[in-house]
C-alpha cells in the first residue's frame, strides 16, 4: 500500500511525540514521595552582629577609635573578641584600664600603675612615655599578651610590642604582673598607685580578671590624649 506526502507527515509526527513521551518517562524515574513534598524553606540566616556605639560607656571616643584602629591594622592579634585600653590620660587612682567586649559592648576597668619613669615626681599622672632601655617608664602602643610564667610577683603575664613606641617591650621585661602598690587600698589612702618601672602592675583580683580575659595573643593599647 502506497502513502500519499501528507498521510507520511502526519505520520512520522505522531510517532517522534511517541518516542519523546517514551525517553522521558525511562530517564526521569523519580518517586513519587518528591512530588508531594513541600516546598523548601530557604535557610536560617543568623542575626547580624550586634554594633557598637562610637565607644563603649566610659572609655574616650578619640581613644577607643585608635584602638580599633590599631586592632584593624595588626595581624598578629589572633583573637578579636576582648581587647584592653589603657587610658594613661587618667589618673593613676581612678580605674583606666577597660576590659572591652567587642562582641557585646560591655566594659571591665580596673586600675593599673604606671612606670616611675614616666611619672618621676609621683604625682599619679603619667607625664610621659619611653620605649628606651633603663628609662622604667610606660610604652604608648599596641601589644598582645605572650606566656605566663612565674615572676618576683607570681604568675605573670609577658605582653610583646608592636609598634616602634613600645619594640622593646619583651626585652624590656615589661608584663602583667600583680603588685601590693597596685591594690585599691593603696589608691584609697594616697590618693594614687604606686609605681612600676615600666609594667602592667594590678591589684591581685585585678590582674587575674586581666589576664584571664586576655591571654593567648589578645590585644593591649595604650596612649593618652592630653
Amino acid at each position: 500500500m502506497s502513502l500519499n506526502r501528507r498521510e507520511m507527515i502526519r505520520l512520522g509526527a505522531v510517532g517522534a511525540s511517541g518516542l519523546l513521551l517514551s525517553s522521558a518517562a525511562s530517564s526521569v524515574g523519580l518517586p513519587s514521595v518528591v512530588f508531594s513534598m513541600p516546598p523548601a524553606t530557604p535557610a536560617t540566616v543568623p542575626p547580624p552582629a550586634p554594633v557598637l556605639p562610637a565607644a563603649p560607656a566610659g572609655i574616650d571616643p578619640a581613644l577607643f577609635a585608635r584602638a580599633k584602629a590599631a586592632l584593624d591594622s595588626h595581624s598578629y592579634v589572633r583573637h578579636r573578641d576582648v581587647i584592653g585600653v589603657a587610658d594613661f590620660s587618667i589618673a593613676s587612682a581612678e580605674p583606666r584600664f577597660h576590659l572591652v567586649d567587642l562582641l557585646n559592648g560591655t566594659v571591665e576597668s580596673h586600675r593599673v600603675a604606671h612606670g616611675r619613669g614616666s611619672d618621676p615626681d609621683h604625682s599619679g599622672y603619667l607625664e610621659r612615655f619611653s620605649n628606651d632601655y633603663g628609662s622604667f617608664a610606660t610604652s604608648s602602643g599596641t601589644y598582645i599578651t605572650g606566656d605566663h610564667y612565674d615572676g618576683k610577683y607570681g604568675d605573670s603575664m609577658k605582653v610583646i610590642g608592636l609598634d616602634a613606641s613600645n619594640s622593646n617591650a619583651e626585652t624590656r621585661a615589661i608584663v602583667i604582673h600583680n603588685a601590693w602598690y597596685a591594690e585599691p587600698e593603696v589608691a584609697e589612702a594616697h590618693g594614687k598607685l604606686g609605681r612600676s618601672e615600666g609594667c602592667f602592675a594590678f591589684g591581685k583580683q585585678s590582674q587575674w580578671q586581666v589576664m584571664n580575659r586576655l591571654a593567648d595573643a589578645r590585644m593591649i593599647f595604650a596612649d593618652k590624649l592630653a
